[in-house]
């Protein structure tokens, strides 16, 4: 497992909590569709990568900025699928339990990546 630096772990938490209030601002101002659009913003994913900077150079730098991106890409993928289950279930069952249902099957998919993948 890598190591962290606590500057990374500050900066991963400055962006990310701050990628939250800025779609939240946007959500009141612009209305919630602006602000659903703002949310699909990869904050954390940048702070990941600007972090990594932190922790890492040269060649393992190149090496690990790769494996976070594929990681991404798969992340961003899985969180598409269950942003259309939360649509299809909600409408179908009401939120609470559409948005359950969603998360559970967001996090089973998930899991059985990361086992697939070794990382359990």
């Amino acid at each position: 497992m890598a190591t962290l630096s606590i500057s990374g772990i500050i900066l991963r938490f400055l962006l990310g909590g701050g990628a939250v209030v800025a779609c939240h601002l946007v959500s009141k101002t612009l209305g919630s569709k602006w602000g659903g659009v703002f949310a699909a913003f990869p904050a954390v994913f940048l702070a990941a990568l600007l972090a990594l900077r932190l922790d890492a150079t040269g060649e393992a730098l190149v090496k690990k900025s790769v494996e976070l991106s594929q990681g991404a890409v798969i992340g961003m993928l899985i969180d598409i699928f269950c942003a259309m289950a939360v649509v299809y279930f909600s409408t179908k069952q009401g939120w609470k339990r559409g948005l359950t249902q969603a998360l559970a099957g967001w996090f089973f998919v998930s899991l059985v990546y990361a086992v697939l993948s070794g990382y359990f």
